[in-house]
């Protein structure tokens, strides 16, 4: 596992604590993050969302055998005519499950079904919309080619072959495939642990009254949410107070006891924020104020063996920041290969946007598509960081780069979709 440490860091290439671009501090996490390596062998039903350790192998041909790709009759391509009609004379059927046991002979067709086993001495399926039958007799239009759909014998997949590679998040569409080879348990790597908790004296838990100043604490659950849809095992250390020694301890119990931790609040530059010297004492972190917004307070180091990811207070940025950097490092950690980006494409903008340049935005927006195919997207309102409901009402951010200023109404933006990011 790479080591962490802040020589390192400062000799990085365009390293700067004070300012990190935001692709430059995605890159420079990645480059010290080691996937876990115990694995598990659970039932495929038990698999959704988890992380394949070893590669499936095909134990059979898929499809096991020659069949039908279309509802119509199996013939010989030698007896079709190249032109004009070819009449020839049904001797039975062929059905998914139940094939015909003879052999096609010259002049004689099988019906046969989607699926069906395509007779001995068959090479070629001609779709029911062009035949007609009368009797055993059945009528070929013109204009049949020969092995058309026709499914040969490991078509998809030859016996031996690698049907997954390991590092394959599995997805609904993983389960149907490892099911159709006949498997039903697979080596998957273990779950990552991940320990959080929030930092602040005005923060209370639900069900408690508030006081003067006092707020209710939202960014567990959040941060629960998107933890919990990416496949981690969470734990929840709940709200720590702004108390040296109760601030270690966590760190401490949440370091023995995680892969990762994540805290939420603490990182900003305020007199009561403890953290940058607890973990300056426990273990090596580089701070950064990235060029970002919302967001710009964020921590990343480790302590001990523990990563950790310390994120803004604010409830927007906290979000933001896990969409944009813990998102992809959670799935680096579980093992996964390769971890696509989060897509991004264009649309154009109903409203005016305020941006300085200097910084990346993530303002928070709904993408609409129009009768005619056309993708707009407006801002969701007022863009304050503390803001949760702009979280809330939005499907996608708005991603206005470093060197963009003010987006006049009818301008072109970058989007990014939410929904199904985590």
């Amino acid at each position: 596992m790479a080591t962490l440490t802040i020589a390192q860091a400062s000799c990085a290439d365009d390293y700067d604590p004070n300012s990190m671009p935001v692709a430059k501090a995605r890159e420079f996490i990645f480059r010290f993050l080691e996937p876990v390596r115990a694995t598990v062998r659970v039932p495929i039903r038990d698999a959704l969302g988890r992380v394949l350790a070893e590669e499936v192998i095909s134990p059979v041909d898929v499809p096991s055998h020659r069949n039908s790709a279309m509802d119509g009759w199996a013939v010989r391509g030698a007896d079709l005519a190249a032109t004009g009609d070819t009449t020839l004379t049904e001797i039975g059927a062929s059905f998914a499950g139940r094939p015909f046991k003879g052999t096609l002979g010259a002049g004689q067709c099988v019906r046969i079904m989607t699926g069906g086993v395509v007779p001995e001495g068959a090479d070629t399926v001609v779709m029911q919309e062009r035949a007609k039958a009368e009797g055993t007799k059945v009528a070929m239009a013109a204009g049949q080619k020969t092995g058309q759909n026709v499914r040969e014998a490991g078509e998809d997949l030859k016996r031996g072959s690698v049907a997954l590679a390991k590092g394959r998040v599995i997805r609904p569409s993983e389960l149907g495939l490892i099911a159709s080879l006949g498997i039903g348990e697979i080596a998957v790597y273990r779950k990552l642990r991940v320990a959080f908790f929030s930092t602040g004296d005005e923060l209370k838990g639900i069900g408690t009254t508030l006081g003067e100043g006092e707020i209710y604490d939202s960014n567990r659950y959040t941060l629960y949410g998107m933890l919990t849809r990416l496949g981690c095992e969470v734990l929840d250390l709940g709200v720590v107070r702004d108390d040296p020694a109760l601030i270690e301890r966590a760190f401490q119990e949440a370091a023995a006891s995680a892969d990762v931790v994540i805290t939420s609040g603490g990182v900003s530059v305020g007199e009561a924020d403890f953290v940058k010297a607890m973990l300056a004492k426990l273990g090596e972190v580089v701070f950064w104020k990235i060029a970002m917004k919302p967001g710009r307070p964020l921590a990343y180091g480790k302590i001990g063996s523990a990563h950790f990811f310390g994120l803004p207070g604010n409830p927007v940025s906290v979000m933001a920041t896990f969409y944009q950097f813990v998102r992809e490092a959670m799935l680096i950690l579980m093992g996964a290969n390769p971890v696509d980006p989060v897509p991004s494409f264009k649309a154009v903008c109903t409203l005016k946007l305020k941006k300085a340049p200097g910084r990346t935005e993530f303002q928070r927006g709904i993408l609409t598509r129009g009768a005619d195919g056309s993708w707009t997207v407006r801002p969701t309102g007022e863009q304050g960081s503390g803001i949760l409901k702009s979280m809330s009402d939005a499907n996608c951010f708005i991603i206005l780069g470093d060197d963009v200023g003010n987006v006049e109404a009818g301008s072109t933006v970058d989007v990014q979709l939410l929904e199904g990011v985590v």
